[in-house]
């Protein structure tokens, strides 16, 4: 008879003890499971004790965690987390550093544990822990210790981090600022002013005014990966924190000390492989750098400003006005505005008064800008390009500034220049930290690239848009290869002609094609349920090899992983935390585990609780767009596992996979190019002896059945 469905069997073990083998009755009190426990070892005084999971973190089970505890779990009879917690922190007090060394290594072990964690805090741990990091007699491991110890307590998000006191944070400063250092004291302190510089703005100007950039500077210059992580971490930090003025002034510094060129020579082209984090930090550190840029594109020409006046008329001058010369010597004031109207309408304004062009925000001041810097950086280029379309027909010339306008808009919507920083995203582009002036140079390459794309589409101005649709994605698809340098972008977007994007849009729109004939669309469905099958054993054995999730906190710190992968018999969801740097984990070494059978539905985006408690913000659209979760069955009642995949196609590869072992639909869209891509494969397959023969569209006629059937051969008869 199959035991009641709250009941599991599991084994319960105690060092120096025969381990038990017992049924847990989920619905009885967990006092009592401990009583029974103890009895059977002749323990008394079972409140002294606690039950912990025996692998992973060993976390203490709580009334709010026993449904996680499936058949076959392994059990360890612990010290209870109050007994245990008293004793760390009075080992915390010892005379003997390597008895307060011994407890702070049991305390980083256990403080990852939200049981554990409260009765700490309730103790006064975090101000016993202060003391010891603020007193600094042991600048070894008993002080990394304490800082982990404190990271770890603090993380739980029952202290908040304003409560800190000033001499605290600037005691931990002095560690970052501190030249002779453990190294593995330091990015801890980087860490801890990390999190205060995101979540107290107070401390954040306290850190902020006393650790110096050029100390950072020197951290970074450190070969240490980690250390250069958490340095990229405070900084980006402390730039999130600055206001527009400040953040300008603190890049501005950065620049002139050679910051740009170290990142782009020592970090994104190290020997080393660049880390997940790191590469949010640089996505966040370009994102802020473009994002300077914001208020010249959301200003519009003033028209009053003799300034901006100044600078449109060197612009016309420039393109038509050779040095030394001056516009209409001798002629009328009437005159010469004519001219001046006229000279700026074949630099490709619309209107005579150029002003009334740019009032128009975005991109407002920022495409006067690009053109300043164009035609002064590279003059033989734009008056080539000013005199060269001038000269043409009319319904055939490229304007410069309306050109100009539009592409201004276009990079500042690619570059995703306005737009708040995303919390996940690693899209950074090396090239941006190749030189100075990146997004001018940029400008500058691409208003060559759309006359050179004018001229190749013999454009005539109603084909305005169609260019500008052509020039985006020679833009998008360049930027997608990640070029190293500006020069490298140079050479493969001018690579890429018109003649080019066609043919890429052809051999697209042949591998999208869905007007096929009859024989072929039968062919097709019959060759899909093979198909299907043969993706649905590739997503499964894409979750047996697992995946590294990030954990996001409610103030969307990542620098906690977490690693899930599905055992080889598909029966069982195997899970648990590990530190970044270790490698993949076995799956024998995972504490967690969640059958399959218990999965009840599988959710995504806004239908996640996860996704549900961070609001429904701009910030939040890219962690709505990679949420997942699974409801699974705990005890009585309704448990979530949620994710947060680190990208799109391991987002499709995963709820694919769960889709595929809850026995629903595969319906993402990796799943329909994967098909898509495996028919047409299987297809020409097939289809390769039919080559140069037309396939009608309707099967030949049947033939009618012969007058009789005489013709048939009659085996019974012998033949002489």
């Amino acid at each position: 008879m199959a035991p009641p469905r709250n009941v599991v069997k599991i084994a319960v073990q105690m060092r120096d003890a025969i381990p038990q083998l017992i049924q847990l009755d989920q619905a009885k009190p967990l006092a009592a499971v401990l009583k029974e426990v103890c009895d059977a070892w002749s323990l008394t005084h079972s409140q002294r004790y606690a039950l912990q999971f025996a692998d992973g973190r060993r976390r203490y089970i709580t009334e709010n965690n026993r449904g996680e505890i499936k058949n076959g779990s392994i059990l360890c009879l612990s010290t209870a987390p109050d007994l245990e917690a008293e004793r760390l922190l009075g080992g915390l007090q010892s005379a003997s550093r390597e008895g307060r060394r011994e407890a702070l290594r049991h305390l980083v072990l256990l403080a990852s544990d939200m049981t554990f964690a409260q009765e700490v805090i309730s103790r006064d741990g975090l101000q016993r822990l202060g003391t010891i990091i603020e007193d600094g007699d042991d600048l070894g491991e008993v002080l990394a210790l304490g800082l982990r110890s404190f990271l770890e307590l603090m993380e739980h998000g029952v202290v908040s981090w304003e409560t800190l006191s000033i001499p605290f944070v600037r005691k931990v400063v002095g560690y970052v600022n501190m030249n002779l250092m453990d190294a593995s004291v330091q990015p801890l302190a980087l860490r801890l002013l990390e999190s205060v510089t995101l979540s107290s703005p107070a401390l954040g100007q306290l850190v902020k005014s006393e650790v110096p950039l050029d100390r950072l500077l020197v951290h970074l210059q450190v070969m240490n990966q980690q250390l250069q992580t958490k340095v990229m971490a405070l900084l980006t930090a402390l730039l999130q924190g600055a206001s527009h003025a400040e953040r300008k002034h603190m890049l501005d510094y950065l620049w002139q000390r050679n910051f740009r060129q170290f990142i782009y020579k020592n970090i994104i082209h190290s020997a080393a492989p660049l880390g997940d984090e790191m590469a949010h930090h640089l996505y966040v550190l370009q994102a802020l750098t473009l994002g300077l840029l914001e208020p010249r594109m959301r200003t519009p020409v003033d028209p009053y400003s003799q300034e901006q006046r100044d600078q449109l008329q060197a612009l016309r001058q420039a393109a038509f006005e050779p040095e030394g010369e001056s516009l209409g010597t001798g002629l009328s004031a009437d005159r010469r505005r004519s001219l001046c109207a006229r000279e700026f309408r074949k630099l490709g304004f619309s209107n005579s008064n150029p002003a009334q062009d740019l009032e128009r925000v975005p991109p407002g001041l920022l495409a006067l800008d690009n053109m300043l810097y164009f035609s002064r950086q590279a003059p033989s280029a734009y008056s080539r390009f000013v005199l060269e379309n001038s000269s043409r027909e009319d319904k055939h010339e490229c304007p410069f500034a309306r050109s100009s306008i539009q592409l201004t808009l276009l990079l500042c919507e690619l570059l995703h220049i306005g737009e708040p920083c995303s919390e996940t995203a690693q899209d950074f582009s090396p090239m941006f930290f190749g030189q100075d002036q990146s997004f001018h140079e940029l400008f500058c390459v691409a208003i060559q690239l759309l006359n050179k794309t004018w001229k190749e589409m013999r454009a005539t101005q109603e084909d305005f848009d169609k260019v500008m649709q052509v020039v985006r994605e020679q833009l998008t698809r360049t930027l997608a290869l990640k070029p190293t340098s500006l020069e490298l972008f140079r050479t493969k977007v001018n690579a890429l002609t018109y003649g080019e994007v066609l043919r890429l849009r052809q051999t697209e729109r042949l591998h999208q094609e869905g007007t096929l004939a009859p024989p072929i669309l039968e062919l097709r469905e019959k060759l899909k349920p093979e198909l299907l099958s043969l993706i649905r054993q590739q997503r499964l054995l894409r979750l047996c090899e697992g995946t590294l999730f990030h954990k996001i906190s409610s103030r969307r710190r990542q620098d906690k992983l977490w690693f899930c992968c599905l055992s080889p018999n598909y029966k069982v969801l195997q899970y648990g935390d590990v530190e970044e740097g270790t490698g993949t984990p076995t799956p024998e070494s995972l504490p967690e585990q969640l059958p399959v059978a218990d999965i009840r539905a599988l959710l995504t985006g806004k239908d996640c609780p996860h996704v549900r408690e961070k609001g429904s913000g701009k910030q939040n659209k890219d962690l709505c767009d990679l949420a997942f979760s699974i409801s699974y069955d705990r005890g009585e009642e309704m448990a979530y596992l949620n994710f947060i995949a680190p990208s799109k196609r391991d987002f499709y590869l995963w709820t694919d996979g769960l889709s595929a072992l809850l026995g629903s639909p595969m319906g993402s869209e990796q799943t329909r190019l994967d098909l898509e891509q495996l028919l047409t494969m299987e297809t020409k397959l097939q289809l390769l002896e039919l080559e140069n023969v037309p396939i009608p569209d309707q099967p030949p006629p049947v033939p009618p059945p012969p007058t009789n059937f005489n013709f048939c051969y009659d085996c019974t008869i012998a033949e002489p």
